[in-house]
């Protein structure tokens, strides 16, 4: 086989502005359908997309023998249920972040894992596979900035509509889960473990009753990561890397462009180094990356226990917040 056939749970703006334009870039990644819970959306979508089928429900999609794999952007407490239902259907899965609501939720989709070792499930990380990223984490380990000692990250948007899914604490809302989740990811990516101890301070909104605001700090006993991330502030993102003797500052950590160069900054020594990268779509370098897993019978890139790590740390952080202290992992 030289391709991937996909299908898509889903109508989710993610999907459709993002990863399915990004995977249909990929060569060996095949965009076959997508579902919705209501056919006329799934129609609309496919067309706009020249996808070739629509389905007028999920189960209809993994009933779909010509389906190979399956992306998984439902909101967040379905990401699990429907990964294994996508699993017991013989699919491969690539879920959405956060892999589900908390570590313990996220644990049944590893379980269930378990009883079809044949079938690749990994969690949709997407920066991971930019290259601004692996020039960064390639940066660190070769000791460009000397040891490792601190990670600052700052990511937020404004958003304070009730009806918007990330808004709406029942079903995994808030900012932690949303985009706190790529600070934590990728300080134990440049890091290469997780923290021995968390502490955080939370803010949740009154009414939504979902983290709007919340800075965390983690200790990785050889450095320290501090991040802010933030539902209801203007609009940024920024990660600084810190050494003994250098730092790299990443201009769009998270959201990079596909039709411009992104940079990153090497420093050192007083003397400036700005690092070009090529125009990448992080989602087409993604969806290749798991389909040749497929295609070859070999491990994903990113485990499962990976996502449940971060999650862990997001249940401390949350628990550090009620508690007003440090959490041992």
């Amino acid at each position: 086989m030289k391709n991937v056939r996909w299908g898509v749970l889903s109508t989710a703006k993610i999907g459709l502005n993002k990863v399915i334009p990004g995977m249909q870039r990929a060569e060996n990644c095949l965009m076959v359908g997508i579902a919705s819970r209501d056919e006329e959306k799934a129609r609309s979508a496919a067309e706009s997309l020249g996808l070739p089928r629509a389905y007028g429900s999920y189960e209809e999609l993994l009933a779909d023998s010509d389906i190979e794999a399956v992306y998984n952007p439902l909101p967040n407490h379905l990401h699990v249920d429907w990964s294994i239902r996508a699993l017991e259907a013989g699919k491969h899965v690539l879920c959405e972040k956060p892999l589900g609501l908390d570590a313990k939720d996220a644990q049944r989709l590893l379980d269930a894992a378990k009883s079809y070792p044949e079938l690749k499930v990994m969690e949709a990380f997407m920066y991971r596979f930019h290259p601004q990223w692996v020039t960064a984490r390639s940066l660190v380990e070769s000791g460009d900035i000397g040891e490792l000692r601190a990670i600052q990250t700052c990511f937020s948007y404004f958003n304070d509509n009730p009806s918007d899914i990330r808004n709406q604490a029942d079903i995994g809302g808030g900012g932690l889960l949303d985009i706190g989740c790529y600070c934590i990811s990728l300080s134990r990516f440049l890091f290469g473990k997780k923290p021995d101890r968390v502490t955080g301070i939370v803010d949740i909104d009154p009414t939504l009753r979902t983290d709007i605001l919340t800075s965390g700090l983690m200790d990785f006993g050889v450095g320290t990561s501090i991040f802010t991330c933030s539902t209801q502030l203007e609009p940024y993102q920024r990660v600084h890397i810190v050494g003994t003797s250098g730092r790299i500052e990443i201009e769009i950590p998270f959201n990079a462009p596909t039709e411009v160069e992104t940079r990153l900054w090497l420093i050192k020594r007083g003397e400036t180094e700005e690092i070009q990268i090529p125009i990448s779509d992080q989602y087409t370098l993604q969806g290749e990356a798991f389909s040749k897993s497929i295609l070859e019978d070999v491990p994903v890139p990113t485990p499962l226990s990976d996502a449940i790590e971060n999650l862990e740390i997001i249940d401390a952080l949350f628990a550090s917040g009620k508690r007003s202290e440090w959490i041992t992992l």
